[in-house]
This record gives C-alpha cells, structure tokens and sequence, in this order.
C-alpha cells in the first residue's frame, strides 16, 4: 500500500534541521504525510542543542515517529577542500538518494547549495517530478556585507538558483521582504514568485486553554485577572529584549507580566540576569508544546527585535502583537491584530505598551486576532506549497 502513495521528499540542504521543532521544515513534511503522501526528509547533519549551540549529527535514517516521515541525515563531501565543501554545500550522495527515494515531488527548502546540480540531473532524467522551493533570505539575515553580498548572494547563490530556475514551479519567499530578496537578489522572475507565510500546527493548539492558561498561571503566581505579556526566542540584543524588561520595569504595575522562554545567549546573560525583576517571568528553554502553552496563557505578544518564526505562530494563536516595524514583515497584520513599533527605544516601547494596557484596547485587538488566527494554519500551508 505504501508504494502506492505518492512521494515527496524535502531538501534542507542549505542549513539546519533539528527534530522535533515546530519550524516549517518539520511542519510542512508533517502536513504532507497527513494529505496522505509518503514523505521523506534529506538533511543536512546540522542542527541546535538545548542550549541553542550548533551542533552536529550523526549520518543516517530514522523514522519521526510522532509525525510519520522519514529523516536522512547526509555529512558533507569529503576530500581535501572539504571546509569549501561544507561552505558550499556539497553532500556525499544526494543523487543517489533522490534516484533511491523516487519523489514525485521534491520540495527545496532554502535555493542557496551547491547540490542543486545534482538535483537539476534528478529533474532532467525525471521529467514528470514537480519542483518547489522556498526562501528565508533577506536583507536583515543574509548580505550584511561585501561579501556576502556581492560574491556569496549575488554571485554563487544566484547561480545555484538560477541552476533550478527552469524546474521550478515556484519559488515561495515565506515573507514579503524573502519575496524581494528572491528577486532583487537571486533573479527570479516575479511571476515564479509567492508569499507562503510561515505558521502554526494545528495540532499543537490545545483545546483546554482555558484549563491550560490556568495552570500555568497557579504555577507563576499570576491572578487571572491579571495582565500578561510573553516574548522569547532566542534571546540576544538584536531581538531588543532588554529594551522590552527596561520599558515593563518602568511602568511598574503589580497588575501586569511579563513571561520570558527562550536561551539567553552567555554575552548577554549579565545583563540579562540584572535586568529581571518583579512580575518578571524567565521560563528558560521550551520545547515547542511548552511555548504554545505559554502563549496561550498571554494576552498579548511582544516581539520588539528581528523577526522570527514565533510572529505567525503567535498570530496563529490568536494572539495581538506588538512588533518592531520592519519593512516587508506587515503581512502579520491581517485586520488591525498586530500594532508596528514606529520606535522601538524603551521610550517608544513604554508608550505602545500603556496604550494597549487600556482596557477597551485590549478587548478590540483579542477580537481581531481571532479571525486573524486562520490565515497562519499549517493545515493550509502545506497545501499551497505543492500547488494544492
């Protein structure tokens, strides 16, 4: 039976890819085996500990049990220019694991590696395969300087883009800003282009929230009739969450909370420490149940730095969001759910946060985010990144 199923296999060749994440490299795969495909994931040996340090896996195949796809994990190529190999994003055996996997589909997650030759002879001796792609490069990420700009983006992972260009069905930026990287950058015509907006499982949103926001209150010593607000992530100073403590210790109300989850990176663990005060919560690490559950025990959102995957997820979650106002990045904001930090100094952190705290504020941004939760589900995700 299984053999009659269709195949998929998804690359996440270009970077990481840690198990049991709620990244859209795992949710996407997760989703397609539900739309009843038998799904497989190439990856590389990369991926993160619980600490948030990169770290290495071992070569091999295993099943994700919990969502029914198969993982690979292939090292890079050996030999004597083996650094330029890892920079570059060469594998051991990528064509012979695509001619052994014989997807009807190949999904590529991220263009930039030099394996894409191999998936280009794959694509030209399987003329009927369909071929995705996605991006997560932009501005903000990737190019910050001359070199990588003008040599690595411009130059080598244009080519390698380019080198797939034919094949491709589409190529889908997962925000409008990766939509104009793609572009600008890689050369993509805009017709191949379309935003798919990261999101949230379906699966993972409890239907106890209630008794969930509960719990985790008691646990905290928070009132339930008391205000609370959540951020997290990893937590460095691009994500201005010192800016976010240094804005809630200024207003000082015993009424207001605010819930911080993530790994505090060690440069930034000093100051990190001295700023947490009262009604101040550090949860530490969370596996990825334990940050919805976080979430859904929060009023309100606060992400005041760089982005990151935990804004469609908080949408996702019914969530209003305060966010800092990067170009490109509105799409969030679906009907007024999210308000855009105009300054995201502690001053203009502060001034958002006092104007949300009124009561009516509030009430109308909850009402918003419910209908605007719809629109970030992996449930319709996955499908429009097969062309469903």
């Amino acid at each position: 039976m299984e053999d009659s199923k269709k195949k998929i296999v998804h690359l996440c060749l270009s970077s990481f890819y840690i198990d049991g994440y709620s990244y859209q490299e795992n949710m996407l795969p997760k989703y397609h085996v539900k739309l009843g495909y038998d799904v497989t994931v190439i990856a590389s040996l990369v991926s993160y500990d619980k600490n948030g340090m990169r770290c290495y896996l071992k070569e091999g195949e295993y099943k994700c049990n919990r969502d029914g796809y198969k993982v690979i994990r292939i090292d890079y190529k050996k030999g004597f220019f083996r650094i330029l190999y890892k920079r570059l994003r060469f594998y051991s055996n990528t064509y012979d694991l695509l001619v052994s996997e014989k997807p009807d589909i190949i999904f590529v997650h991220n263009t930039s590696f030099g394996d894409a030759k191999y998936v280009k002879k794959y694509m030209k001796e399987h003329p009927g395969t369909f071929l995705f792609a996605d991006s997560h490069a932009d501005w903000i990420n990737s190019a910050r300087n001359f070199l990588s700009k003008n040599i690595l983006h411009k130059i080598i992972w244009r080519h390698y883009t380019q080198m797939l260009l034919p094949y491709y069905q589409k190529v889908y930026g997962v925000l409008p800003i990766r939509c104009d990287f793609l572009y600008d950058v890689y050369s993509v015509p805009r017709e191949k282009i379309e935003l798919l907006p990261l999101g949230v499982d379906d699966d993972a949103i409890p239907s106890n929230k209630e008794e969930i926001k509960n719990d985790i209150r008691n646990k905290l010593r928070i009132k339930t009739t008391d205000l609370v607000i959540i951020t997290g992530g990893k937590i460095d100073r691009l994500k201005n969450t010192h800016k976010l403590m240094q804005a809630f210790s200024e207003i000082n109300d015993e009424k207001i909370h605010l819930i911080i989850f993530g790994v505090v990176i060690p440069d930034f663990k000093e100051e990190f420490d001295r700023l947490l005060t009262k009604n101040m919560h550090y949860v530490g690490w969370c596996n990825s149940e334990d940050v919805i559950n976080y979430m859904v025990s929060a009023d309100l959102a606060c992400f005041p730095g760089t982005h990151s995957t935990l804004w469609e997820e908080a949408v996702g979650l019914s969530l209003p969001c305060i966010l800092k106002n990067w170009e490109g990045m509105h799409h969030v904001d679906i009907n007024g759910n999210c308000l855009f930090l105009k300054d995201d100094t502690v001053a203009g952190i502060k001034e958002i946060l006092l104007k949300i705290i009124e009561k009516d504020t509030l009430k109308e941004l909850k009402q918003k985010a419910q209908i605007a939760a719809a629109s970030f589900r992996y449930s319709e995700i996955a499908q429009k990144a097969i062309g469903m």
